[in-house]
Protein backbone atom coordinates (compact mmCIF):
# COMPACT_ATOMS: atom_id res chain seq x y z
CA UNK A 1 0.00 0.00 0.00
CA UNK A 2 2.80 2.52 1.02
CA UNK A 3 4.80 1.91 -2.09
CA UNK A 4 1.35 2.80 -4.36
CA UNK A 5 1.35 6.19 -2.54
CA UNK A 6 4.45 6.74 -2.85
CA UNK A 7 4.08 5.66 -6.99
CA UNK A 8 1.12 8.08 -7.09
CA UNK A 9 3.00 11.48 -5.33
CA UNK A 10 5.60 11.06 -8.00
CA UNK A 11 3.75 10.44 -10.89
CA UNK A 12 1.55 13.66 -9.78
CA UNK A 13 4.40 15.82 -9.03
CA UNK A 14 5.63 14.72 -12.90
CA UNK A 15 2.43 15.47 -14.18
CA UNK A 16 2.11 18.78 -12.37
CA UNK A 17 5.49 19.70 -13.91
CA UNK A 18 4.42 18.45 -17.03
CA UNK A 19 1.50 21.18 -17.51
CA UNK A 20 4.56 23.91 -17.66
CA UNK A 21 5.19 22.67 -21.07
CA UNK A 22 2.69 23.45 -23.74
CA UNK A 23 3.68 20.65 -25.89
CA UNK A 24 2.88 17.87 -23.25
CA UNK A 25 -0.65 19.27 -22.95
CA UNK A 26 -1.40 19.39 -26.49
CA UNK A 27 -0.07 15.61 -26.76
CA UNK A 28 -3.27 13.45 -26.27
CA UNK A 29 -1.95 10.35 -24.66
CA UNK A 30 0.50 12.40 -22.43
CA UNK A 31 -2.92 14.36 -21.54
CA UNK A 32 -4.67 11.33 -20.51
CA UNK A 33 -1.89 9.83 -18.65
CA UNK A 34 -1.39 13.31 -16.52
CA UNK A 35 -4.79 13.10 -16.22
CA UNK A 36 -4.63 9.56 -14.43
CA UNK A 37 -2.13 10.85 -12.22
CA UNK A 38 -4.35 13.78 -11.08
CA UNK A 39 -7.05 11.24 -10.57
CA UNK A 40 -5.42 8.96 -8.94
CA UNK A 41 -3.94 11.65 -6.65
CA UNK A 42 -7.47 13.13 -5.86
CA UNK A 43 -9.05 9.85 -5.07
CA UNK A 44 -6.58 8.85 -2.42
CA UNK A 45 -8.06 12.19 -0.19
CA UNK A 46 -5.24 14.48 -0.98
CA UNK A 47 -6.73 17.55 -0.41
CA UNK A 48 -4.99 19.95 -3.07
CA UNK A 49 -5.17 17.38 -5.34
CA UNK A 50 -8.87 17.43 -5.04
CA UNK A 51 -8.69 20.93 -5.68
CA UNK A 52 -6.78 20.88 -8.58
CA UNK A 53 -8.21 17.78 -10.64
CA UNK A 54 -11.77 19.45 -9.62
CA UNK A 55 -10.70 22.58 -11.09
CA UNK A 56 -9.01 21.02 -14.35
CA UNK A 57 -12.39 18.91 -14.83
CA UNK A 58 -15.01 21.79 -14.27
CA UNK A 59 -13.04 24.11 -16.76
CA UNK A 60 -11.20 21.68 -19.23
CA UNK A 61 -13.28 18.50 -18.89
CA UNK A 62 -15.63 17.06 -21.53
CA UNK A 63 -19.26 16.69 -21.26
CA UNK A 64 -21.54 16.70 -17.94
CA UNK A 65 -20.12 13.90 -16.59
CA UNK A 66 -16.73 15.53 -16.27
CA UNK A 67 -18.50 18.76 -15.03
CA UNK A 68 -20.30 16.88 -12.12
CA UNK A 69 -17.10 15.42 -10.98
CA UNK A 70 -15.17 18.17 -10.75
CA UNK A 71 -18.02 19.52 -8.67
CA UNK A 72 -17.60 16.77 -6.26
CA UNK A 73 -13.73 16.62 -5.96
CA UNK A 74 -14.44 20.71 -5.52
CA UNK A 75 -17.23 19.68 -2.55
CA UNK A 76 -14.47 17.21 -0.73
CA UNK A 77 -11.83 19.75 -1.24
CA UNK A 78 -13.22 22.54 0.28
CA UNK A 79 -15.35 20.39 3.50
CA UNK A 80 -11.40 19.61 3.89
CA UNK A 81 -10.86 23.40 3.99
CA UNK A 82 -9.78 24.33 0.76
CA UNK A 83 -10.50 28.10 -0.14
CA UNK A 84 -10.19 28.10 -3.40
CA UNK A 85 -12.51 25.18 -3.76
CA UNK A 86 -14.85 26.52 -1.47
CA UNK A 87 -14.85 30.10 -3.49
CA UNK A 88 -15.37 28.31 -7.00
CA UNK A 89 -18.39 26.72 -5.78
CA UNK A 90 -19.95 29.64 -4.46
CA UNK A 91 -19.61 31.16 -8.18
CA UNK A 92 -20.61 27.73 -9.96
CA UNK A 93 -23.72 28.51 -7.73
CA UNK A 94 -24.52 32.08 -8.66
CA UNK A 95 -24.19 30.98 -12.32
CA UNK A 96 -27.92 29.52 -13.68
CA UNK A 97 -27.58 26.81 -15.59
CA UNK A 98 -29.96 23.94 -17.45
CA UNK A 99 -29.48 21.46 -14.89
CA UNK A 100 -29.74 24.10 -12.08
CA UNK A 101 -31.32 27.74 -11.29
CA UNK A 102 -28.54 30.16 -9.44
CA UNK A 103 -29.00 29.49 -5.63
CA UNK A 104 -27.50 32.74 -4.03
CA UNK A 105 -28.13 31.18 -0.50
CA UNK A 106 -25.83 28.23 -1.36
CA UNK A 107 -23.26 30.47 -3.09
CA UNK A 108 -22.89 32.63 0.51
CA UNK A 109 -22.70 29.37 2.11
CA UNK A 110 -20.14 28.17 0.13
CA UNK A 111 -18.13 32.08 0.21
CA UNK A 112 -18.69 31.36 4.45
CA UNK A 113 -16.33 28.37 3.74
CA UNK A 114 -13.59 30.22 1.70
CA UNK A 115 -13.62 33.25 4.11
CA UNK A 116 -13.19 30.99 6.88
CA UNK A 117 -10.39 29.65 5.20
CA UNK A 118 -8.33 32.97 4.55
CA UNK A 119 -10.13 33.84 0.58
CA UNK A 120 -9.79 37.41 0.54
CA UNK A 121 -12.18 37.52 -3.06
CA UNK A 122 -14.97 35.16 -1.58
CA UNK A 123 -14.83 37.75 1.61
CA UNK A 124 -15.73 40.70 -1.25
CA UNK A 125 -18.46 38.47 -3.38
CA UNK A 126 -20.07 38.14 -0.06
CA UNK A 127 -20.62 41.15 1.20
CA UNK A 128 -21.82 42.06 -2.59
CA UNK A 129 -24.13 39.53 -2.60
CA UNK A 130 -25.61 40.39 0.64
CA UNK A 131 -25.98 43.95 -0.17
CA UNK A 132 -27.74 43.21 -3.10
CA UNK A 133 -29.85 40.20 -1.90
CA UNK A 134 -31.09 37.46 -3.74
CA UNK A 135 -33.57 34.74 -4.25
CA UNK A 136 -33.65 32.68 -0.86
CA UNK A 137 -31.09 35.38 0.64
CA UNK A 138 -32.31 38.84 1.88
CA UNK A 139 -30.32 41.63 1.75
CA UNK A 140 -28.33 42.65 5.21
CA UNK A 141 -26.60 45.62 5.26
CA UNK A 142 -24.71 45.05 8.24
CA UNK A 143 -23.20 41.37 6.84
CA UNK A 144 -22.24 43.35 3.91
CA UNK A 145 -20.45 45.69 6.00
CA UNK A 146 -18.89 42.84 8.34
CA UNK A 147 -17.25 40.78 5.12
CA UNK A 148 -16.37 44.31 3.80
CA UNK A 149 -14.05 44.93 6.41
CA UNK A 150 -13.34 40.90 6.70
CA UNK A 151 -12.24 41.43 2.80
CA UNK A 152 -9.58 44.54 3.71
CA UNK A 153 -8.06 42.68 6.54
CA UNK A 154 -7.41 39.75 4.15
CA UNK A 155 -6.01 42.45 2.20
CA UNK A 156 -8.34 42.47 -0.80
Amino acid sequence: MIVWKIRARIGYWCARRLLAWRWAVAQPRLWRWMEGQFSRMANLGDRPAQSFYGHVLLFRGQGLGSRQEGMRLLGLAAQAGDGKAAYQLGCQCLAARLEQPADPAQAAQWWRMAVDAGHPLAASRLAQLYEQGGEGLPGDPLLAQRYRAQAARLGF
